[in-house]
């Protein structure tokens, strides 16, 4: 059985190396600027549908998973700290940031 990860220090190396292949970290870049495209047009345009396509997100993100990775959306255990990474990640790799972060979670780059 695998140890609960009880810290979000813990956990976000964990969702890194999650995320070790570069198809899988740019299938989720593109579902995570799909979010942001939505949320504009949400305010946009306005109407309450707008409000559900954000999830497409999702869509990128475990087909990157199960096609990709071959592993479990940490979603699944861990929701909201998975939330809080998918966007972590987005804007270190966005801002030329997430490199070292890598490196300290032993992912190849």
């Amino acid at each position: 059985m695998a140890r609960t990860i009880t810290r979000y220090a813990d956990f976000w190396p964990h969702y890194l190396r999650e995320h070790g292949k570069p198809a899988t970290r740019n299938l989720h870049y593109a579902g995570t600027a799909l979010t942001f495209a939505f949320a504009a047009l949400a305010i946009a345009w306005g109407g309450w549908w707008w409000v559900l396509l954000p999830l497409a997100g999702y869509g990128f993100a475990w087909a990157a998973h199960f096609g990709v990775e071959k592993n479990r959306p940490a979603t699944f255990t861990y929701p909201l700290w998975s939330l809080a990474s998918d966007y972590r990640m987005f804007f270190l790799w966005l801002s030329g940031r997430l490199g070292p972060h890598l490196d300290r979670a032993g992912v190849s780059r």
